[in-house]
């Protein structure tokens, strides 16, 4: 039996979907009484608990051998999944399959970056199997500016530095696999799409596939913080991206493309033209 964290969010929705599809055992961890109610209305077992209540997760984790772990970036992401990481191996879980970063660095001026790494320390040190998977940046990330790109701009301060952009599909399949594989046991991997792009050949290929012009806007650092503040994001994650794209994208800091999502799943993963053909709605206007 796996315990899929994050059940109704991108990663951990689709890999609820392909272990359903595959006929794997599994059950959705959910904070609400109501999440829990329309999992089991599509006959999936489902289960409450919260990563802020770490009493609730004891209970949630029995009779499960393997925990996929995933939490959204919050200032309290590392005591949640730390207490996470607890409650299973108290709980008997064998292996966790963990969701990090691949800029994860305790000295990072990233906050999410610093968090998985401390995270990622207390997981290698609980005395248990793990597999931890480190992807880039997400291409569903392009969402943030669906707005301004439907208008024909891609704001971002990223300079001319350049990222492998990762499919949140593509993690999902590779989560799936290794949750239902053995041999990945105390593995690292780092999961990137199969090319790099900067931002100037990202609006090139939103143009292409939407047909309309999308102009890359390299913007100064306090206009972009505004334009992140505007659309709903807290000053926290605010300086967090533009410590993320002000330094490590635009300081080429981010990995070179690294192959592993075909060698652990058999297919390609997606590029970022096959992403917003897939999205195309999302970023032309509604009317």
């Amino acid at each position: 039996m796996i315990l899929v964290s994050g059940a109704t969010g991108g990663i951990g929705g689709e890999v609820c979907r392909l272990l359903g599809h595959a006929g794997v055992p599994f059950r959705a961890l959910c904070r609400k009484p109501e999440q829990v109610e329309r999992f089991n209305q599509d006959g999936i077992e489902a289960v409450l608990g919260d990563f802020d209540r770490p009493e609730t997760l004891d209970g949630a984790m029995q009779g499960c051998d393997r925990l996929f772990l995933i939490t959204p970036p919050t200032p309290d992401q590392v005591a949640q999944e730390t207490a996470a990481i607890d409650a299973a191996k108290r709980a008997g879980v064998a292996r966790i399959v963990k969701i990090s970063a691949s800029d994860g660095n305790v000295r990072s001026t990233v906050p999410w970056a610093k968090s998985h790494a401390l995270i990622d320390h207390h997981l290698r040190d609980a005395g248990m199997g793990w597999t931890i998977l480190k992807p880039t940046a997400f291409m569903q990330n392009f969402f943030w500016f669906k707005d301004a790109i439907a208008k024909g701009f891609l704001p971002q301060i990223a300079g001319k530095g350049s990222v492998s952009w990762v499919d949140t599909r593509d993690v999902a399949r590779v989560a799936a696999r290794v949750l239902t594989e053995e041999g990945h046991n105390h593995a690292t991997y780092f999961l990137t799409g199969p090319e790099t792009l900067d931002m100037k050949e990202a609006a090139s290929r939103l143009s292409e596939v939407t047909r309309r012009k999308v102009r890359y806007l390299d913007l100064p650092n306090p206009i972009f913080k505004l334009i992140l503040r505007l659309t709903g994001n807290s000053r926290w994650m605010a300086n967090g991206l533009i410590a993320q794209f002000s330094d490590v994208v635009a300081g080429h800091h981010d990995i070179d493309p690294t192959f592993e999502i075909k060698r652990l799943t058999g297919r390609e993963p997606k590029s970022f033209t096959d992403f917003v053909r897939d999205h195309r709605d999302e970023f032309v206007p509604s009317n």
